[in-house]
């Protein structure tokens, strides 16, 4: 049964990671009828209702928080060799109502890396997908990282940059690697914030940059910047 493999499979995943970005596994046990999984404790909600809640006014500073935090957990699981695969806004949870601290959830398609391995992942929403998902080809480390432009998209302007009218659409618009910054939602975005998207969203993924040089772009490492947005 592929929903009991794939809980099998995450159960696996999160017994080998330990980093405060990511929801921590406590305990699982096997019912007649459930695998139950014990988990960490996350009471702020899912990032994806801090975007489209009209009353959250999201910084780029709070942004750039958000997405230091989720560079920081893919470093992590990508120094372990695992993929996560399906991040996105609603896999994103914040810790409480107030503050900005989060953790990466739901590691039911996540895998170990192994680079001769053509990895096929039954999609959901199209939206988050890497062009190398969607042409069944082979996954890697800036798969992640993809998904990570596509977020940092999403948190500064509350649109999704590649999303159609229907699904075709939106994989067309990946394919061709079709999105720009031309809405006015992203007028008064910093320079920094433009360039580290342009670093990620690009089609042949080896030219994406990895979590560890995201984490040194001047979009999240310079001080002087973020002073500046305060």
């Amino acid at each position: 049964d592929s929903l009991q493999d794939e809980v099998k499979n995450e159960i696996n995943v999160m017994n080998q990671l330990n980093h405060v970005n990511l929801i921590q596994l406590y305990d699982a046990f096997e019912s007649k009828n459930d695998i139950v999984l014990v988990m960490e404790y996350v009471e702020g909600g899912e990032l994806f209702d801090r975007i489209i809640d009209e009353n959250c006014n999201l910084t780029e500073l709070d942004t750039i928080m958000f997405i230091k935090q989720i560079c920081e957990g893919i470093q992590y699981m990508h120094q372990m060799y695992i993929l996560h695969l399906d991040l996105k806004p609603e896999n994103i949870l914040c810790v409480n109502r107030a503050a900005n601290q989060i953790k990466i959830i739901d590691f039911g398609l996540a895998r170990r890396y192994k680079p001769r391995e053509k990895l096929r992942v039954n999609f959901g929403t199209p939206e988050f997908l890497a062009p190398e998902v969607v042409n069944y080809e082979f996954v890697s480390f800036p798969t992640d990282m993809w998904s990570v432009g596509v977020i940092a998209y999403m948190l500064l302007s509350g649109l999704s940059p590649f999303l159609g009218d229907d699904d075709n659409e939106t994989l067309n618009n990946i394919l061709s690697c079709n999105w720009d910054f031309e809405d006015e939602e992203f007028q008064g975005v910093s320079e920094e914030a433009k360039d580290f998207i342009s670093k990620l969203l690009i089609k042949e993924k080896c030219w994406r940059i990895s979590a560890t040089a995201a984490l040194k772009h001047p979009w999240l490492s310079d001080h002087k910047l973020h002073c500046r947005l305060q």
